[in-house]
């Protein structure tokens, strides 16, 4: 386990005089400033075994967390539950996250708890896989280049005859996801009922996510994915990676999309931790979410040289602990589809350009939608709900702290944050659908979909009820 020295910080902060008296001679060197005076400096962090986790590896190997002060244990989980609830007992003080985890925590829906994010992890890194018999049955259904390969992004459409065929002789059309708040789940559901597939509802009496479903998802551990698809027990699934290169390596699996041709550069993870924790150590908060700043611009800096390195760190065993060169086939900026079909996708992982670490309102409150969309909201919201439920759990106010001392250290260019920004995006109109998202009008979105929940309906007795 990556691990700094504990007593760092108290030698940095006696060596702090000395080292800014040097830098206020040096013309041009970056300013140097002692660590945070942390509430605690030994932290337990957990993270679940997907490549989008590097931040945090990258900070404790590149020593970004050492120089905040802090001695960080990284500790893989078993499952997002068990990370989520490992930061509700304090058994770990943050963790890598579902973006949606806090939302869904600090609602109630599961697990009821209020988390909090101050730092996005990234952008992007999710993919859509088939198994083979599915997509020898779908490829037909594609349309093709000049050069005979399948067209992207690849529509649901192209599946729906498929799980009709499945229907009809009584094969129920199984799929893994990783979790019922996950982007993935959302992901899967957003482009299924894109070409028309409906991915089923949730209600407070059943909580499947599977009624009056024509595809059934259920939940599958990312690591297990391969093995379940190859069992024949799912017939597709929606994972990070390098669990669908994986699918590609092991020739048992056929990539049909990913998730930047779904939603482009789509909010992915987060870094959460309790609303109480935050409170009780805002000082040490502040010092993690700069190591991160700091770790997610050395992944993406001179245009992603530094993503061979990061390949390795990933590779071993206490972090992702798969091949080295499955994690190299969407870290380095390209993506395999069918064997031997590699395509550029030089946006399949950002970690910090386009503002991908500052925590978006905006980006909280799409998840929001989907969770109504599809029944984890019963019942309707007021937009200002949306937004204020979104204020609970984001924290851009943080973040900007944190950029705001990295600036003055000249560790980061001030140009690289948007300081005026008031937490919404454009309206985004990178969805594979072509629906427009405003953040601002969640409902006035949501009327706009063809398959899920709007206005005023809601799921009883296994149907939609309501106008």
């Amino acid at each position: 386990m990556a691990q700094t020295l504990p007593t760092l910080r108290h030698l940095l902060a006696s060596a702090a005089p000395v080292a800014i008296a040097v830098a206020a001679l040096t013309a041009g060197a970056s300013a140097i400033a002692a660590p945070l005076d942390v509430e605690k400096d030994q932290l337990k962090l957990g993270f679940i075994k997907l490549t989008d986790m590097a931040p945090l590896a990258i900070a404790a190997e590149k020593g970004f967390f050492e120089d905040e002060g802090l001695s960080v244990t990284l500790e893989p989980q078993a499952n997002w539950k068990v990370l989520l609830d490992r930061v509700i007992s304090g058994e770990l003080d943050g963790a890598h996250m579902l973006a949606g985890q806090p939302l869904g925590a600090t609602i109630g829906f599961g697990t009821k708890a209020h988390i909090v994010t101050a730092f996005s992890m990234d952008l992007n890194g999710n993919g859509i896989t088939l198994s083979n018999e599915v997509w020898q049955k779908m490829k037909p259904n594609v349309p093709k280049g000049a050069d005979g390969k399948p067209v992207h992004p690849i529509k649901a459409d192209a599946l729906k005859p498929v799980i009709a065929q499945y229907r009809a002789e009584g094969k129920p059309f199984n799929m893994g996801m990783v979790f019922p708040v996950s982007t993935h789940n959302y992901e899967l559901r957003y482009w299924l009922a894109s070409g028309g597939i409906n991915p089923g509802f949730y209600s407070p009496t059943d909580v499947s996510g599977q009624i009056g479903a024509d595809a059934l998802l259920s939940v599958t551990p990312p690591p297990q994915m391969p093995a379940t698809l190859e069992s024949g027990t799912i017939y597709g699934y929606s994972v990070g990676e390098p669990w669908n290169q994986q699918a590609v390596m092991k020739g048992i699996g056929v990539p049909v999309i990913t998730d930047t041709e779904i939603w482009k550069n789509n909010p992915e993870k987060v870094f959460g931790v309790t609303d109480d924790w935050a409170g009780k150590n805002p000082k040490t908060h502040l010092a993690v979410v700069k190591a991160l700043i700091r770790a997610a611009q050395w992944l993406d800096e001179n245009e992603n040289a530094n993503r061979a390195e990061a390949v390795k760190i990933l590779a071993k065993s206490e972090y992702v602990g798969a091949d080295a060169k499955v994690i190299a086939n969407s870290m380095t900026g390209t993506f395999e589809y069918e064997k031997g079909d590699k395509r550029d996708v030089p946006d399949f992982n950002v970690f910090f350009r386009y503002n991908a670490t500052y925590p978006f309102y905006s980006d909280a409150v799409w998840y929001l939608t989907q969770m109504r969309r599809w029944g984890q909201i019963a019942e309707a919201k007021p937009d200002a709900w949306y937004d204020e439920t979104a204020r609970k759990v984001y924290k851009p106010d943080i973040y900007l702290q944190a950029a705001k001392l990295l600036v003055e250290e000249g560790k980061v260019k001030q140009a690289d944050f948007p300081w005026s920004s008031d937490g919404y995006k454009p309206v985004d109109n990178g969805f594979i659908d072509g629906i427009p998202y405003d953040g601002r009008k969640p409902n006035d979105y949501l009327a706009k979909q063809p398959i899920g929940l709007k206005g005023d309906q809601k799921v009883e007795g296994g149907q939609v009820v309501g106008g």
